[in-house]
């Protein structure tokens, strides 16, 4: 497989978790708004932050207010990480290797931007109809991936594939986290006990995890049993540690398998993670970021192995 081409299949499978995750964050923001206490105020901003986009946001917008973040988040044509964005690259990048993956999913990929391109106009954005636009998108995401396992013969295409979406997965795993980790710090919610419960059950809920999480944690709604879960669970798909694991199988399979696995190795990740101290600690946050940091290497050592090849 030639280096263009795996750099193609790598970005294709990230850009289109990316949009399943873009369209969760957003999800659990909205749904968050409507069980939370109305004097607790939610800010919207934390999803600018948590995606790094500070810069991008600010040179279009004045106000950090709902209306603009969604926006900015799900349809900002400026923004490189938007919804939109995300799933014109998706396409383009399946226009370009048709010639390797299967034919349905170039056919799949155009309904779901033509779907969400049509609700964004329709009024999608608004709270009225965010969920039902955005659960769609999740729907529709699941199973074009539903798709792919099913039909792409697991060589080095699919090994290739299975590393781009499970590093989005694992960072997107920790970005809510984060924003979850953010939202409790930013409030004063002493006399309002139930407020945590309500934080983390969505959490869970905007990872596809709280059946699992009550299944196998067989315990109530905590911040630091959530934090573990969705950190250090080896059988949960969206877990970091399985997403890790993950990786490193397909990376053991490819060229210059066992040089990357020592890089990998090296940057500490693969290791079991500690247990997460109170959800309300600064410490949770800057676990989650550290870990994001490291990811990014992940990213940078396989550019540099495999995607840098003239």
């Amino acid at each position: 497989m030639l280096s263009r081409v795996a750099e193609r299949i790598y970005w294709t499978s990230r850009y289109l978790q990316r949009v399943e995750s873009s369209a969760r964050l957003v999800n659990v923001y909205t749904n968050l708004l409507m069980d939370l206490p109305k004097d607790i105020n939610i800010s919207w901003f934390n999803l600018v932050t948590l995606n790094n986009a500070e810069d991008e946001y600010e040179t279009r917008y004045k106000i950090k207010d709902e209306r603009n973040v969604v926006k900015f988040i799900l349809a900002d044509d400026t923004n490189p990480s938007s919804l939109l964005v995300s799933l014109s690259m998706v396409r383009e990048n399946l226009r370009t290797t048709r010639d390797v993956m299967p034919e349905n999913a170039w056919e799949l990929i155009n309904e779901l931007t033509a779907f969400a391109n049509q609700s964004i106009k329709d009024g999608g954005l608004n709270r009225g109809k965010r969920h039902e636009f955005l659960t769609q998108v999740i729907n529709q995401c699941q199973l074009m991936q539903g798709y792919i396992a099913s039909t792409l013969s697991h060589d080095e295409v699919w090994d290739m594939w299975c590393i781009g979406r499970h590093l989005e997965c694992a960072d997107m795993t920790t970005r809510i986290l984060d924003a979850g980790a953010n939202l409790l710090l930013a409030q004063d919610y002493k006399e309002k006990s139930h407020v945590p419960l309500v934080v983390w059950g969505n959490v869970l809920r905007s990872s596809g995890a709280d059946h699992a999480y009550r299944r196998n944690v067989a315990a109530s709604v905590k911040g630091t049993k959530v934090a573990n879960f969705l950190i250090a669970d080896p059988h949960f798909p969206r877990s970091v540690h399985y997403c890790i694991n993950s990786m490193e199988d397909a990376v053991k399979r490819l060229p210059k398998g066992r040089k990357i696995m020592s890089l990998i190795q090296s940057l500490g990740i693969t290791k079991e993670s500690p247990e997460i101290i109170n959800e309300l600690d600064y410490q949770l946050s800057n676990y989650c970021n550290d870990l994001q940091l490291k990811l990014d290497q992940l990213h940078n050592i396989f550019t540099l192995n495999w995607f840098s090849v003239k």
